[in-house]
């Protein structure tokens, strides 16, 4: 049977759900899947966490290195993200060079902690215009259910709170913690049929019309923004987004 035919048989049945006010797992629609959230998970790395978001798992990576600053950032640290999503993680992933999926979620992942000045990049300069360190965000997705966006943001979050920056590596005598300063969550809807989802699964993601995903701050300001798909959203859907992104984030920060 082909991917298609699937896909719109699901399309059905959810749909028949969703008129009921169900989701397949039983979940409200504004309510997230079971997370947990295990720091220091790769001792080898400066930071790092592993997530699980009901069935999807992600592991961030944090590296530090001493490195040269852009020339347009000359008192600035720098930060790269990268996403990699193996085959074993599912059946939709191929191997090969990053595909549009991976480099979305690296971008989505980046802007949130950019945008949303999760690490202050000042304090991480050795010499202006000459020596800085450079983080490298790493996102492995172990196993996939939808919703890496908000696996990776919180697994990122996550191994920023335990990071460190080795002194050694810039001939310096004492290691320094990472200088986090804000904690920018994302929090991902899909919507179908008129419904709007919190935290879809990728069955829920391979039939919805659009997706939306919003990071916000402790203050509650909004950060960053990523909209998805072909179908569109009506003011007041995006308002209730942001709501939800306020009220869910406060509730994951209180988890880290």
């Amino acid at each position: 049977m082909g991917k298609d035919v699937v896909a719109d048989l699901k399309r059905d049945y959810i749909s028949k759900l969703l008129a009921k006010g169900v989701r397949v797992d039983g979940r409200k629609f504004e309510e997230m899947r079971p997370l947990t959230i295990e720091v220091d998970y790769i001792k080898s790395a400066e930071g790092s966490a592993r997530i699980q978001l009901g069935d999807t798992q992600v592991v961030v990576g944090i590296k530090i290195d001493k490195g040269e600053p852009f020339s347009d950032t000359p008192n600035s640290g720098v930060l790269t993200t990268n996403a990699e999503l193996i085959p074993m993680a599912s059946e939709t992933f191929e191997s090969g060079p990053p595909d549009e999926i991976s480099i979305e979620v690296a971008r989505v992942v980046d802007r949130g902690i950019r945008e949303g000045h999760a690490v202050d990049l000042s304090k991480m300069v050795l010499e202006p215009g000459k020596a800085v360190w450079i983080m490298f965000v790493d996102v492995h997705v172990i196993d996939y259910d939808g919703n890496l966006f908000d696996a990776a943001n919180i697994a990122a979050n996550a191994a920023f709170k335990t990071a460190i920056i080795r002194g050694s590596k810039a001939g310096l005598s004492e290691d320094q913690p990472l200088p986090v300063q804000h904690q920018p969550i994302s929090v991902t809807v899909v919507k179908i049929d008129g419904k709007i989802l919190v935290d879809p699964t990728h069955d829920e993601e391979r039939v919805a019309d659009a997706r939306l995903t919003v990071a916000t701050l402790e203050n509650g300001n909004l950060c960053a923004m990523q909209k998805g798909l072909n179908g569109a959203f009506t003011m007041e859907e995006v308002f209730k987004v942001v709501d939800l992104s306020r009220r869910i984030g406060a509730d994951i920060r209180s988890r880290f």
